[in-house]
């Protein structure tokens, strides 16, 4: 008896196991398997890839070999909140995709474009910002308007978006290795490139650093509003979850403004701002 009865409940159980599976199928409803995850997990690492030669974003500080900036300080805190380590990949902007593509590291940061959405997911956003042009003061490199970017040379790497948007304008983009700000500044100033189209925050805390340049922000010409986003492989559910969930904490808490007002000279840029005369972009993600 005890036999037979052992073998109904066996039955029992896989019918049972059997009809919840179909179930989830008619449903749509399907557990997460995340191949990723289990990897961080297992070894206890998540590995993001940064650029360490962008003020404030990642960077060294003079005569420190510690890694620091918000985007840094954004995966630490991020890590902490899902339980293991963060090791740090530096690498050019350029190769960040690839790396992420190929697994090298598991997350970046980096903007939200249609191509790449294909291939990757975002995050909710840990940085709200928008476009500017740093140029000559004495006669803005010669540039008023969107228009005036033909036949220009600007300064940046090979794959932003803000190269995309100074080619759209006919602008040849001059491209560099992992230079630090002071490279691309110097040669807007001696006339080398003549524009450096980035983010305002950065471009605002680069004059502010590097003040022996005869150069400005743009005070007419604010465009293309962006965020800054975690980006993760496709294949991870469970991570964008965990790392979702993290950041929304990091808001509510304060964590994101905090962090921000120590690295932006005391910008919030963790919330979204008002863009007063913003310049839309067609064309440009």
């Amino acid at each position: 008896m005890k036999k037979i009865g052992l073998f109904v409940i066996a039955v029992l159980l896989l019918i049972t196991a059997a009809c919840s599976d179909s179930s989830d199928k008619a449903s749509g409803k399907t557990k997460p398997d995340d191949a990723i995850w289990k990897k961080i997990q297992d070894k206890g690492v998540i590995v993001a890839g940064t650029d360490g030669t962008l003020y404030p974003a990642s960077y060294y500080p003079e005569n420190s070999d510690e890694l620091t900036g918000y985007n840094v300080e954004v995966f630490r805190e991020l890590a902490k909140r899902l339980g293991v380590k963060v090791k740090f990949e530096v690498m050019p902007f350029d190769s960040m995709l690839g790396a992420l593509n190929s697994g090298k590291v598991d997350i970046i940061q980096a903007g939200p474009r249609e191509e790449s959405k294909k291939k990757f997911t975002y995050s909710t956003p840990v940085k709200y910002s928008y476009a500017t042009m740093i140029v000559r003061k004495k006669d803005h490199s010669g540039i008023e308007k969107m228009e005036d970017l033909k036949g220009k040379k600007a300064g940046g790497a090979a794959t932003t978006v803000y190269s995309e948007i100074a080619k759209k304008y006919g602008a040849t983009v001059v491209t560099y290795g992992n230079a630090t700000n002071d490279a691309y500044l110097r040669d807007v100033d001696n006339g080398r490139t003549d524009v450096v189209i980035n983010d305002y925050y950065l471009q605002r805390l680069a004059l502010k650093a590097l003040p022996q340049f005869d150069l400005e922000i743009h005070p007419n010409l604010k465009f293309y509003p962006n965020t800054n986003n975690v980006v993760m492989k496709k294949d991870a559910p469970v991570l964008e979850q965990k790392v979702n969930d993290a950041i929304q904490e990091m808001k509510e808490d304060g964590t994101l403004t905090k962090l921000s007002k120590k690295f932006f000279a005391g910008e919030d840029v963790s919330t979204e701002p008002d863009f007063p005369d913003m310049i839309e972009i067609d064309g440009i993600e």
